[in-house]
């Protein structure tokens, strides 16, 4: 029997009481809880940078070589002529402003279980910091109809509707970008045996992740969202138009992704990270708020079936290039990633082999 997405993130709970989510809207001052500093993440205020995130037309004939080249030197790059229609990003927008503006009492009764990963709650990552988000999620995986029907009675069918047209498109979108990616290594069709048979990667799973960062009275001091890389292959993220989201690279520090009309967000993930042997590096990425405007993102976090065997792609090891990391399923890595956090890449690289991972 395989493993559903579900039953990956419920193996390893994170939970996180909501009885102490605040209403946003309320708050003039950011509480003790909230406010960051250096000592509670020492990049916080790491130096920031005016370079700007390779910005990639899908349409270009090029396509693969700069997806390619920049996997390999940012881990992240935006998109036009992508595919999916403007009037479904909208429809995705307004389902999640939708959602967020709803009264705390009313979301809460789509709150995530204990022993569950779908509906409202807060960032999962919260558990690894001292300080408090300024922000609050909900996370669809398989159908929402019933986290939907709670919010909306009346009108639950349309929201679902939108979620399942924007799994299918997102779907399809993270197959192309994953062939453009591998394909500008070398790695052809062939070398990957679950990508199914017609390479679609149907049997891959995934996650859509809603995100609210609320209006904050002292931005500089509050974070959205903490630093951190994506436990999956490709994330893909619409943003609204309100900055917020940071990228970082060692030798420049952070730098803001502006949202472009229409345009769409792609990050490396640890597990592709590792499928290329550590050539396309999983970017460290955040979220910062501001005092003037809420800001919505909206992440589809895609990865393998959860019990399929990752490892580098044999084209990709050669006597040169030994193999940098063991075989492992998405399962044993979020394992280790609900210890490690950050250091899970480092830590599986450097101390365990493969009949260490459990």
């Amino acid at each position: 029997m395989h493993s559903t997405l579900s039953d990956v993130f419920i193996s390893h709970p994170i939970h996180i009481p909501l009885s102490n989510l605040p209403d946003f809207t309320s708050l003039r001052h950011l509480p003790d809880s909230y406010t960051w500093t250096p000592k509670d993440d020492l990049l916080f205020s790491a130096s920031s940078s005016d370079e700007s995130l390779p910005f990639i037309d899908l349409s270009d004939p090029h396509v693969a070589t700069r997806v390619g080249h920049a996997c390999t030197t940012w881990g992240a790059f935006q998109i036009t002529n992508h595919g999916v229609p403007s009037r479904l990003l909208d429809d995705i927008e307004f389902l999640t402003g939708s959602l967020f503006q709803l009264p705390v009492n009313r979301k809460l009764k789509a709150a995530r279980r204990e022993d569950g990963i779908s509906g409202y709650g807060v960032a999962r990552i919260a558990s690894f910091f001292n300080k408090q988000m300024w922000s609050e999620g909900f996370t669809v995986i398989g159908s929402p109809l019933d986290d939907f029907h709670k919010l909306w009675p009346r009108q639950h069918l349309k929201y679902c509707k939108i979620i399942q047209e924007y799994e299918e498109h997102m779907q399809k979108l993270a197959a192309k970008l994953m062939w453009l990616a591998l394909g500008a290594l070398g790695v052809e069709e062939k070398d990957i045996e679950w990508a199914g048979p017609i390479s679609d990667f149907q049997g891959a799973q995934a996650a859509i992740q809603l995100n609210h960062y609320p209006i904050c009275p002292e931005p500089d001091r509050a974070m959205g969202l903490a630093a951190h890389t994506d436990s999956t292959l490709l994330t893909i993220l619409y943003q609204n138009n309100t900055a917020g989201l940071q990228i970082f690279r060692d030798d420049v520090g952070w730098i803001t992704v502006p949202p472009v009309p229409g345009s769409l967000v792609v990050n490396v993930g640890d597990l592709l990270h590792i499928l290329t042997n550590g050539i396309f590096p999983s970017v460290l990425h955040r979220a910062r708020v501001n005092h003037l405007r809420s800001r919505f993102s909206m992440a589809y976090l895609w990865g393998p079936p959860s019990d399929l065997m990752i490892s580098p792609l044999p084209k990709l090891v050669d006597p040169l290039h030994s193999p940098l990391y063991p075989s492992l399923t998405w399962k044993q890595y979020l394992a280790t990633k609900a210890t490690h956090f950050n250091q899970s890449l480092s830590f599986i690289r450097n101390y365990l082999s493969s009949d260490q991972i459990s």
